[in-house]
């Protein structure tokens, strides 16, 4: 968020205007039309939340169709164009693509539309820097903007040089941010150095914490499904919890007692997002790591989101790229009470086999909790202990 001076002279800071620009492309997405269409739009709608998150405020989306990217400028001339004058008339100050852009693509379209431009990566990142708070999430969001921004680092173009706050201009990365590549390239070493250390540091104190035969369940899915909540009801924590996207983004653990018999560790880990980029769970390895560490993983699913089925791909798809796909799952449908009464039953669900496949709750009526802690009891006898299992 850019500080700007309002019409009476204050200061005070408001939020960047912010245009949101979609591209439909051909390759995108499988099925019907209709099925495409909602895909495209239910991406749109998290993107305005991802700006919103950021600090922003959405004032125009457009939207385009192409069978590919155009290579200088992603969306074309006509199209650039028409953005363009769409920057200068509605007082625009960043222009965010719900893509990936290549350095290229973002060098043109600041030429182009005379305004900043964040791609989506950006934007996540931006978010990250804004919510980091321990030592660890901060060098791993500084490493992750020093990598996208590796080859950014010209924006030599006159109309920008003023602007020097707003969004994905904060943080760690960009206040350290030198022009020589090498010094970047020496930075981003020290900082695999520093997060190496304390990879080292946690893996000791893990090793403590889960002596003997302790489970570990980490609780993972997409953002903004209630899985901060979710621990805080169940361990009696105060951990950040609100209703918005990356609202957590470190890593907590906390001892929970089910039972006299059964005590286990939970961890309550950043939330997925669809087309989360390699570099960014690269980058972010050290937190990952919770999660495949863990000896059951609990997927918190938004029960009531229209595109649930592809948020569970996705979270799934992450699972795989980390390592963690074969950990033993159990699959917890939160938000129920945001469904049709007649769909709002709570308890476990088994499979054919009588083996727990689901828990269906509802945190903010505090519904499901008694059969899903019972799950975790059921779960934590069956599962084995991967406390000696190294990391591929």
């Amino acid at each position: 968020m850019t500080g700007r001076t309002g019409g009476n002279g204050s200061t005070q800071a408001q939020p960047e205007r912010v245009m949101l620009v979609g591209v439909m492309l051909d390759k995108d997405g499988t099925g019907s039309s209709a099925a495409r269409l909602n895909g495209f739009q239910t991406a749109l709608a998290e993107a305005v939340e991802l700006v919103k998150a950021a600090g922003g405020d959405s004032v125009r989306v457009e939207t385009a169709k192409r069978d590919r990217p155009h290579t200088a400028l992603f969306v074309g001339t006509g199209k650039a164009a028409e953005l363009s004058e769409a920057v200068a008339a509605d007082g625009i100050d960043l222009v965010v693509f719900n893509h990936e852009l290549t350095p290229t693509q973002e060098r043109n379209l600041e030429k182009e539309l005379k305004c900043r431009v964040l791609d989506r990566v950006g934007l996540i990142l931006a978010i990250f820097a804004r919510r980091a708070r321990t030592q660890e999430g901060r060098l791993q969001v500084e490493l992750a903007q020093l990598s996208h921004l590796a080859g950014r680092l010209i924006r030599g173009y006159g109309h920008l040089q003023s602007q020097r706050g707003g969004i994905g201009m904060k943080g760690p990365g960009e206040t350290k941010l030198e022009t020589d590549r090498r010094l970047i390239a020496h930075r981003i070493n020290a900082l695999k150095k520093q997060l190496a250390n304390l990879k080292k540091q946690r893996a000791l104190r893990r090793k403590s914490r889960e002596s003997g035969t302790i489970k570990t369940f980490a609780l993972v899915g997409y953002t903004n499904v209630g899985k901060s909540s979710l621990f805080n009801r169940l361990t009696k924590s105060g951990i950040y919890a609100k209703d918005q996207l990356f609202a957590t983004l470190d890593t907590t653990a906390r001892r929970l007692y089910i039972s006299p018999e059964c005590s286990i560790i939970l961890t309550d880990t950043v939330g997925f997002v669809s087309d989360l980029p390699h570099k960014l769970i690269s980058a972010f390895s050290a937190t990952l790591e919770e999660t495949a560490q863990a000896d059951v993983l609990l997927h918190v699913v938004d029960a009531a989101a229209p595109n649930s089925g592809q948020q569970i791909e996705d979270v799934e798809n992450v699972l795989q790229e980390i390592h963690a796909g074969d950990i033993p799952c159990i699959k917890v449908y939160n938000k129920t009470d945001l469904l049709p009464s007649e769909e709002q039953n709570t308890g476990i669900w088994r499979d054919a086999a009588g083996k727990i496949a689901a828990v269906r709750i509802s945190v903010a009526e505090n519904t499901g909790i008694d059969a899903l802690r019972e799950a975790i009891a059921e779960s934590c006898a069956a599962a084995p202990n991967t406390d000696e299992t190294e990391m591929p």
